[in-house]
């Protein structure tokens, strides 16, 4: 029983880069509805080509992030015909281990095996690199597989590094080759949006929990107060 214990707390504990870089923070809101639904568009057009999210459908995304049916049918559902179908790449696994030399995870729980910050730094820390295959690096994760698939936003960019003390390489700072279509404080928001609805993908459930504590609290406070007026009831004549 203890080694099941352990075994699954190392299972749920967030899986950090192991080159000890820094995670950058990020602001991860469900009640904010519309990062919700820009980072779904975001997820839809860049990420769901080559990785699914098999554990979604998408009425059930469309029913909690508030967009109607007929916006996703029209404008989201690229890889499914029904409104029901579960978020599927069409991508062939053995053609997308051929093609990146590992196929691509499905992303429903990567927000609880990473964590948020995690993959809001590894979505802004690519770079160009002519020895990898892709054409593309990540600070975070190094000799990654995956190109920078939203580089037409954040633009071109190469990585330089610097000697630290004991003679290893470092992360020192970007240089921008090509600028993209936002700029690098757009590209933070929207890179912020795709990790939120990240995070929401992960655990659908908590936009249900969150709405069920308000009324728990409020039930509290309202029976709080009968509670407190009939323990002065029971107690008035000890005083």
């Amino acid at each position: 029983m203890k080694k099941l214990f352990l075994l699954l707390t190392l299972v749920s504990m967030p899986v950090f880069a192991s080159s000890g870089a820094h995670l950058d923070e990020v602001d991860i809101d469900m009640s904010d509805t519309a990062s919700l639904q820009r980072g779904a568009g975001l997820f839809v057009n860049y990420c769901l080509s080559c990785h699914s999210a098999a554990f979604m459908r998408y009425n059930r995304m469309a029913a909690d992030l508030q967009i109607p049916e007929d916006v996703v049918e029209d404008n989201m559902m690229f890889t499914a015909d029904r409104i029901g179908g579960l978020m599927k790449t069409t991508m062939p696994a053995k053609d997308a281990k051929k093609w990146f030399g590992k196929t691509p995870p499905d992303l429903s729980l990567i927000a609880r095996s990473r964590g948020p910050e995690w993959i809001y730094t590894y979505m802004r820390s690519f770079y160009l690199d002519d020895n990898s295959p892709s054409g593309w690096n990540n600070v975070l994760f190094e000799k990654v597989a995956m190109p920078h698939v939203m580089y037409s936003l954040q633009g071109a960019r190469h990585a330089v590094f610097k000697k630290d003390e004991h003679g290893r390489e470092v992360f020192d700072h970007y240089e921008m080759v090509k600028p993209g279509s936002l700029n690098e404080e757009e590209f933070d928001a929207a890179a912020r949006d795709l990790t939120n609805f990240m995070v929401y993908l992960a655990e659908p459930a908590q936009m249900v929990r969150y709405k069920l504590g308000v009324y728990v609290l409020i039930f509290l406070a309202i029976f709080f107060v009968f509670a407190y007026l009939l323990k002065k009831e029971y107690w008035k004549d000890v005083h």
